[in-house]
Order: C-alpha cells, then sequence, then structure tokens
C-alpha cells in the first residue's frame, strides 16, 4: 500500500478528471478500463454479505478481483490506487419496468418509441430502440443508478424489454442482456374513468374483461403450437419473439395492480405452461403474499411514493409493502414505470421502505440492486459486490438510500470511469454564474 512506486490519486483529483464540463451535450461514453483501480479506505455494501469498514475493492478489466478488509492483497504496483476514506462504495443500482431511453419529452410524439400500434406486439424490441444520447440517462448515474430495465408499453401484449446500462455508445454498448422477457397487461377487473367537467373519477366493473382473456388464452395457445412445431411452413414473427416464454429462457412480466388479477394472471401463465412469471405493479400483492410465495413469484413495485390506492387504507401502507413482501418469503424489485425521469429517485424508495418497516439496510438495499439482478437473471454479473462479477459500482459520500446524504462521487461501468456530468449540473452552473455575480 505504502511502495513508493505504488501511484496514489485522491478521489477529488478523479472527478476533476473524468467530469470536466462538457458545453452543452451529454458527455461522452466512458472507456474501457487500462489498468487494475484500487479502491481503499472506504465502506464497501457487498449487498450479499455485511458491510465492511476500511475495505479495498480491486477490479482489472472491469471484473472485480477482490474484496476484503484492509489486509486484502493486491499487486500495489501496478494498480492504481483511489483513497475514498470516508467514502462508501456500493453496487450500482438497477431500475427495473421503465421506459427510460424510450421517452424524452412526453409532449414531442417524435421522442416517444415505447408503443406499438395493436394489440399484441411480443416483437416490439426495446432492444433497438434504446437512446444512448437521451439527456435523462445521464441524470440517472448522479443518483447511482446503472442500470435500466428499457421497457414497452401499451396494447395487450406489449413486447419485449432489454437491459441496458446508463453509459455508451449505442444500445449495442450498452446493452447487458437482449430480450430478457414479455410484457403482459392482465385486464383488471374493474375500471376507472375521468369526468373532465367536473374533475370526478368513478370506478365500473370491466364488461370486456373476460372477452380479453379468451382472446390471451387463444393468443397463448397458438404460439405455443407454433413453438411446438419443428419446422412452421411459415415464420410468424410474434410466435417466434415468444419460444424463450416456453424454453425458459425469458421472464413473462405481466402488469396486474389487483389481488384478483394477480391470482387469476398467474394462474393464466401455470396453464398457458409458462415457467418464469414476474408480477408487475402490484400495489394490492400484501393481500396475496402467501399465494405469490407458493407459486414463487418475484414481483416489481411501482412508485412507492404515492398515497394507496383506497380511501379507508393506511396512508403509508405503499412504504409499507416491501417490507410485508419480502417478510413472506417473496422477492421484492421496485421501480418507476410510467415517470421515467423519476427513476433518479428509486434508490430513496428502498430507504423509505427501510424506514417504514424491520427492514435493514442492507435488505432494502437489496430491493435496489441484487434482488432485480436475479429477477432478471442477471446476478451473476451484476446486483453485488463480489470477485468475478461487473465492477459496475458507485462511490458515494452518504448514504445512497439517504436523499438528503446521497453524494455519488465516482461510478465505474464494467470498470470504465463514468463521467458524472448532466444537464441538472449544467444548468447549476450556468444559473450559479449568471446569479453570483455582483
Amino acid at each position: 500500500m505504502n511502495n513508493s512506486s505504488t501511484k496514489q490519486w485522491l478521489l477529488p483529483g478523479l472527478m476533476l478528471l473524468f467530469a470536466a464540463p462538457v458545453a452543452a451535450q451529454n458527455p461522452a461514453a466512458g472507456k474501457p478500463q487500462e489498468r487494475p483501480v484500487a479502491l481503499v479506505g472506504g465502506t464497501l455494501h457487498p449487498v450479499s454479505s455485511p458491510a465492511i469498514e476500511k475495505g479495498v475493492i480491486v477490479f482489472d478489466k472491469g471484473i472485480i478481483t477482490a474484496v476484503g478488509d484492509a489486509a486484502t492483497p493486491y499487486d500495489t504496483a501496478a494498480t492504481e490506487v483511489l483513497n475514498i476514506t470516508g467514502k462508501h462504495v456500493f453496487p450500482g443500482s438497477i431500475a427495473m419496468a421503465g421506459t427510460v431511453g424510450l421517452q424524452e419529452i412526453a409532449s414531442v410524439r417524435a421522442t416517444l418509441d415505447f408503443e406499438e400500434v395493436g394489440d399484441f406486439n411480443p416483437h416490439a424490441r426495446a432492444l433497438v430502440a434504446y437512446n444512448t444520447d437521451s439527456e435523462v440517462i445521464p441524470t440517472l448515474r448522479s443518483s447511482g443508478l446503472l442500470l435500466v430495465q428499457a421497457t414497452p408499453q401499451g396494447g395487450l401484449i406489449s413486447g419485449t424489454s432489454s437491459l441496458f446500462h446508463t453509459d455508451g455508445w449505442n444500445w449495442e454498448d450498452a446493452v447487458l442482456r437482449q430480450d430478457d422477457g414479455i410484457w403482459l397487461n392482465w385486464p383488471p377487473y374493474i375500471t376507472s374513468s375521468f369526468n373532465i367537467q367536473d374533475f370526478s373519477s368513478s370506478l365500473r366493473k370491466n364488461e370486456k374483461r373476460q372477452e380479453i382473456i379468451e382472446s390471451l388464452h387463444r393468443f397463448f395457445a397458438e404460439a405455443k403450437a407454433y413453438h411446438e412445431t419443428p419446422a412452421p411452413a411459415t415464420v410468424n414473427l410474434r410466435f417466434e419473439a415468444m419460444k424463450g416464454l416456453f424454453q425458459g429462457t425469458q421472464n413473462l412480466y405481466i402488469r396486474a395492480r389487483y389481488a384478483k388479477d394477480i391470482i387469476e394472471a398467474t394462474k393464466f401463465s401455470r396453464e398457458a405452461g409458462i415457467a418464469k412469471v414476474v408480477i408487475a405493479g402490484a400495489n394490492e400483492a400484501g393481500k396475496v403474499v402467501t399465494f405469490l410465495k407458493e407459486n414463487n413469484i418475484p414481483v416489481v413495485l411501482d412508485q412507492l411514493h404515492r398515497l394507496p390506492d383506497h380511501q379507508d387504507a393506511y396512508v403509508y401502507q405503499p412504504y409499507e409493502l416491501p417490507g410485508i413482501l419480502l417478510n413472506g418469503g417473496v422477492k421484492v424489485a421496485l421501480s418507476y414505470s410510467s415517470e421515467w425521469w423519476r427513476a433518479r429517485n428509486l434508490n430513496y424508495q428502498a430507504g423509505t421502505a427501510a424506514g417504514f418497516s424491520d427492514l435493514s439496510h442492507e435488505e432494502a438495499l437489496k430491493l435496489v440492486t441484487l434482488y432485480p439482478a436475479q429477477i432478471l437473471g442477471v446476478d451473476g454479473q451484476v446486483g453485488s459486490l463480489e470477485k468475478g462479477k461487473h465492477a459496475t459500482l458507485v462511490v458515494t459520500g452518504g448514504d445512497m438510500l439517504d436523499m438528503k446524504s446521497n453524494s455519488v462521487e465516482a461510478a465505474f461501468i464494467r470498470g470504465s470511469a463514468v463521467d458524472l456530468d448532466d444537464k441538472h449540473k449544467r444548468l447549476y452552473r450556468k444559473y450559479k454564474e449568471k446569479y453570483g455575480q455582483p
């Protein structure tokens, strides 16, 4: 550690190097790691094991090669040593079920690429639509968000999602897992309507629900028959896209909000021969905890920072829901499905869940790191700080789950140091200069 031939860096110096102001444009993608890097002296949060005070984490060619306490051995002569005493190291967090990279400005139709025309679009791939030049993406990195699941919306079967890093020149550079799953919107048993005249809303029975469910049964039955046909005479792109569901290589993500819908959607998927099912949204998942556990169904909750659905419900019910599910044996991840730009607050949802339940800090951290990685099938690569996994991590000045103290000071994606400049910071500097003048 004290070898004179070892090049010592302080973290502020690193930040000056990689966060130089860029004139009104997104920063360039990080360069591939050229030599081993060791972060020493900070508190490590491996997630898969207890936190390590005054720890050491070493990575080379984008892969973590060592994680441990101050006595962890490594080649000091060949390693770039960054002193991060007083700082914290976390795995980069993962946002599921959102439209990051598929949506830029809600009022500008040309920037929206998350929904296709028609009801059955399993072949609509978010993969090739992901926009790495989005101004939103750098703002997410600044809160510790290093992976996003770009997810199609709309219709009955929306399309196929993919998992991306929040850095890269194009989607080929950014993608971590292609076509991880297909998204199904389960028809709710009740629907709401809004009266523009008096701004009132009302609930009513969904009269077309059974008809829609029957059409889903037919579509999945035909897709399964197509999958079981050795050499179809005619290629069907929609059914080709669904083969992974029946082979067990893809998830079927079902958006279902109410308890009744969660149960029926799960039974539907089992009857259709789908092995890997994930429920998304799941506002009333707390009512069916035992059912979810017995069927081994993970849940992706949407937007904890909201009021409960029912007027007579306990006001903090959404905050307590992750703890209720985890204590019941159900795997949980968090998301922001519609307000893509608010995904930067994802980590703080996990902090809120810890504050309103008996979840430990490390368990709450899993809601945005290890559990989503496991659901997505990439936990062998990301989601925790372990030897052999990708060096996709952040260095913070405080707790990543705390809105007041979280300050991301450095980020690495597959070992590449990422520029943390973004539009928010550019505007801050601009107007600070303007109004800071005498």
